[in-house]
């Protein structure tokens, strides 16, 4: 499985690819480098993004306001940024699904 994770002093940045308006919330493992997770939120207004960060935040143990969007803002396809954890939480996450 190629999952990519940069990582520095204070965070790590991965790919992940958002699944709006699923019937259920969680990660689907990896598929073309990035993390799937499926949302239930739509994609209007933030909605999806929102709940992306709420999501992350629980499962890896940190506050909302640590997690930013660094592309993708209106892409399925976006670039997460994660202050406080280490790579191998993330992939944690990729590898439980």
């Amino acid at each position: 499985m190629d999952f990519p994770i940069q990582s520095d002093a204070t965070g790590v940045s991965f790919a992940v690819r958002v699944i709006p308006r699923a019937q259920k919330e969680g990660f689907h493992g990896v598929r073309e480098g990035a993390l799937m997770v499926r949302l239930a939120a739509p994609p209007v207004e933030g909605r999806a993004n929102a709940a992306l960060q709420a999501l992350l935040a629980a499962a890896l143990g940190v506050r909302r306001s640590q997690i930013s969007l660094r592309t993708g803002e209106k892409s399925r396809t976006k670039i997460v940024r994660v202050e406080g954890v280490r790579p191998e939480a993330v992939r944690a996450l990729a590898d439980g699904a």
